[in-house]
């Protein structure tokens, strides 16, 4: 899962005691971004491999340190605890539900490579073998964060055209060839990851919630 990450994020902004939404975009993928910089100076292990599954072409077969259920829980509370002295208990929370939702989204549609803990006793219920069942699900988890979101916004059509244009960029992945290092597939999220919570809190704060929400 990609773009479903971020239906937590914009589910859980007004909830949030006034978490900006770029701050929720980057607690959703946090474990990634910390991924793709431990992919890059070699620490974690991807490869390649076209036809893995029928959605992704990833073999995430070491990333102990960000994807096993144990390391999750520890980013969850480092993480919300940090939040907390900058947004209050509540912000902190809310937070820290972002980033272990990362996790429980990648259990449905992963195959079995992600761990409990270290890098053993993997888990993954596969949906990325079920394209089309794991193309509904994103759209729907985006999507309805998107439809809480916006009850709150200042221009709901703003909101759903951000939606819209964030699934109109994860379809770009079914025609787009891979890259062929996983270093350049590292930098890539890397990249798009800062560029969609950059997104976010300039279409926030053009047509979204207020600060206080």
């Amino acid at each position: 899962m990609f773009l479903g990450h971020y239906g937590p994020s914009f589910g859980l902004r007004y909830a949030s005691g006034g978490v900006p939404l770029w701050v929720l975009f980057l607690a959703a993928q946090f474990v990634d971004i910390v991924w793709s910089v431990l992919v890059i100076t070699g620490v974690e292990k991807v490869r390649i491999t076209p036809g893995f599954t029928a959605s992704s072409p990833l073999d995430l077969y070491y990333m102990p340190y960000t994807h096993s259920l144990a390391a999750s829980v520890v980013w969850v509370l480092v993480l919300g605890w940090l939040a907390s002295l900058v947004w209050s208990r509540r912000g902190g929370v809310v937070v820290g539900v972002c980033v272990l939702s990362h996790w429980v989204l990648d259990l449905l549609v992963h195959v079995t490579d992600l761990p409990l803990w270290g890098d053993v006793h993997k888990v993954g219920f596969g949906l990325w073998d079920r394209p089309v069942i794991a193309f509904v699900l994103e759209t729907a988890v985006l999507f309805i964060g998107a439809a809480i979101y916006a009850k709150h916004a200042r221009s709901k059509l703003a909101i759903w055209i951000f939606a819209i244009v964030l699934l109109a960029i994860q379809m770009t992945n079914f025609v787009m060839p891979p890259p062929e290092e996983s270093s350049q597939l590292a930098m890539m999220a890397l990249s798009s990851y800062i560029l969609f919570a950059a997104a976010a809190g300039f279409v926030e704060k053009k047509w979204g919630q207020s600060a206080s929400a």
